[in-house]
């Protein structure tokens, strides 16, 4: 029986995940993710592949070196990535640089059928063939293959230790350039501020750090080309509105700390049925009685409290929904019982679609013990430059399969960046996912499959 006929065009995969969990236990987390993360591969067989990683080492990175060290090496030698006989590995463990750390991980596989694949210099302003498998880390700020920053710290001065900035690579495939970018932007640090004001102050927060990232990607030292922006972006709900419409029926009780008459706690409790609590807020717990309401129809009843990107939406384009919001959990430890120690997931913080960048499915089951799942797989590809579309691309569910065509403009190979056009240019589209924040077993895929041609504008 003759086989399926593979798709033209060269096969892209973008893939992010906030990995801090892998490495508090890596004898059990790592060895599920990477199994999850090489099925994901196998099933895409993509051409050109990046991992976008944020947390990496985890919490206590010092501690765990030799976890990253393994894992990486994994990833690199197994037989799954035997394929991709190129790669690029950035890794930032400077973690004794306050001002610089982001423990962000960017790792680029290009399959052995791909040819003349560059990578952008942005100190010599030229792509370079690449070649060979290459990992770098410590001081990634003198490194001429990438640009990182660290947010400033006057962004959320709260959160003294933050990690959280932004890597971008450029890449040349098949004569079409555009930026990957790794992000990490800043979390609800306390439910109870969160819900005080609407935007919360939080939200404003993530705007001016992620508007920050946009202005530097299209300003006027480099050329201008397509990017894609995919990593943890911590957007939530709307927390305000989600908790007046979840109790719109209920009473607030207000708990005080008897020492500094600051606020600790909010219950909602119904104003009948034995005034039954409905809502338990804290600084780090969101614990709603009826769970079912963001699962119910992938919890599409909250979208409209999903605001937060859309003050981008002329700078970013994002795929639509399809799956739940995905919730932040600590782990509680319970009591011993007769068959061992048992553990056990507290809700802290609302659900969350992290926006132009989305996570995956909902996760109610204890982390030690859940299996390790994909969450929704986008075949997305790129409008043509000609015609209405032109400016936006579009997607379907991974059980379509839709090929347009991607025009480049000339061969960017071996020639400095170009001074950018005068003429506006037109939208760039960025689509990224989010993982489950906190637990981190899902990863979030974009699969692309684009084909390229020579000589016409692009995009």
């Amino acid at each position: 029986m003759a086989g399926k006929a593979a798709a033209p065009g060269t096969a892209v995969l973008l893939v992010t995940a906030n990995v801090g969990s892998l490495f508090d236990d890596p004898e059990n987390l790592q060895k599920n993710w990477l199994r999850e993360f090489y099925q994901v591969v196998h099933t895409h067989k993509p051409h050109f592949m990046a991992l976008h990683c944020q947390e990496f080492g985890g919490k206590n990175y010092e501690t765990s070196m030799s976890h990253v060290d393994k894992f990486v090496k994994e990833l690199l030698s197994s037989d799954a990535m035997k394929e991709y006989n190129r790669a690029r590995v950035y890794l930032d463990e400077n973690f004794k640089s306050q001002e610089h750390f982001t423990a962000l991980g960017s790792f680029y596989f290009l399959h052995e059928s791909l040819k003349n694949i560059y990578q952008f210099d942005f100190k010599a302003k030229k792509y370079k063939k690449v070649t060979g498998k290459e990992i770098y880390s410590d001081t990634l700020e003198s490194t001429p293959m990438l640009e990182k920053e660290k947010f400033p710290q006057d962004y959320f001065p709260e959160c003294k230790w933050s990690r959280k900035g932004f890597v971008r690579t450029r890449w040349c495939v098949a004569d079409c350039a555009f930026d990957l970018v790794n992000i990490h932007l800043f979390h609800d640090a306390s439910n109870l501020v969160a819900w005080e004001t609407s935007p919360s102050v939080y939200s404003g927060i993530r705007h001016k750090a992620l508007g920050y990232v946009l202005d530097r990607i299209i300003d006027q030292r480099f050329e201008k080309v397509s990017y894609f922006v995919f990593g943890d972006f911590n957007f939530r709900l709307d927390s305000k509105s989600v908790v007046e419409t979840l109790c719109t029926q209920a009473t607030m009780q207000t708990v005080r700390a008897a020492d500094t008459n600051e606020v600790v706690k909010l219950i909602f409790r119904e104003s009948d049925n034995d005034r039954k609590v409905m809502l338990q807020l804290e600084k780090k717990v969101f614990h709603y009685f009826n769970q079912e309401v963001f699962r119910d129809n992938n919890g599409t009843a909250l979208l409209e409290f999903d605001k937060e990107l859309s003050v981008f939406k002329d700078r970013l384009y994002e795929l639509d929904i399809s799956f739940p919001p995905s919730r932040r959990a600590r782990r509680r430890l319970s009591p011993t019982t007769t068959s061992g120690p048992t553990s056990a997931w507290e809700t802290t913080s609302p659900c969350s679609w992290p926006s132009a960048s989305r996570p995956g499915q909902v996760n109610l089951m204890p982390m030690c013990t859940s299996v390790v799942s994909c969450s929704d797989v986008w075949e997305a590809m790129a409008a043509t430059a000609e015609g209405p579309s032109r400016d936006l691309p579009v997607a379907r569910g991974a059980s379509g399969s839709r090929v347009h065509e991607i025009r480049t403009p000339n061969s960017c190979i071996d020639k400095p960046a170009r001074a950018p056009p005068a003429r506006r240019p037109a939208p760039h589209f960025a689509s990224a996912s989010g993982p489950f924040r906190k637990s981190l077993t899902y990863l979030t895929v974009l699969s692309v499959r684009v084909t390229f041609s020579r000589n016409s504008g692009f995009l």
